[in-house]
């Protein structure tokens, strides 16, 4: 399965695909950093995020996208910042027919490195070992999309069968 995992931000979005099945180590397609100045209209931002996730989800054709939830922090402007570029993630997801899950920062460490307190230098570590690569992916944002589209290879698949079981097992037959 190949996945696109995004981690959030205004200025610096990371983007990271990844092919992998659930227990085995995965293999890096693509990771890169999208940055948007800070000193443009905020519609301008947003705008060059869709296009730059709307090229990447056309140029390497994911089956699935990962995205970071937003989570609370003390800076409102920068949850605000990340909670937009999050939305212009899932909406490019959604205008190419693709399915989207959303995992929190502990349940991506937690899925990498076994501990939802995970640091920083733990989680790039994880990712430079799991995806066998020469050096560590800069910055931390590109890292952390490794993740997150790892984090989905693994659990989002189980996820996804077990929702469906459930559903059928509701519905048996397919009846309303």
């Amino acid at each position: 399965m190949r996945v696109l995992g995004v981690d959030p931000g205004l200025t610096r979005c990371g983007v990271g695909v990844v092919d992998g099945r659930p227990g085995r180590p995965g293999t890096l397609v693509f990771v890169d950093v999208v940055r948007t100045d800070p000193d443009l209209e905020l519609g301008d931002r947003l705008l060059h995020l869709s296009r730059e996730l709307t090229r990447h989800i056309a140029e390497h054709r994911p089956q699935e996208v990962a995205v970071e939830r937003v989570f609370a922090q003390h800076n409102v402007r920068t949850v605000m910042g990340t909670a937009q570029a999050g939305a212009v993630a899932v909406l490019a997801a959604a205008q190419a027919g693709l399915p989207v899950r959303m995992y929190t920062p502990s349940e991506v460490k937690a899925a990498i490195t076994g501990s939802g307190q995970a640091d920083k230098r733990q989680m790039t570590a994880m990712v430079t070992r799991l995806l066998r690569l020469d050096s560590p992916p800069r910055p931390a944002d590109a890292a952390d999309a490794l993740a997150l589209a790892i984090c989905h290879t693994w659990r989002g698949t189980a996820q996804s069968r077990l929702a469906a079981a459930l559903a059928a097992q509701r519905n048996p037959g397919g009846r309303s």
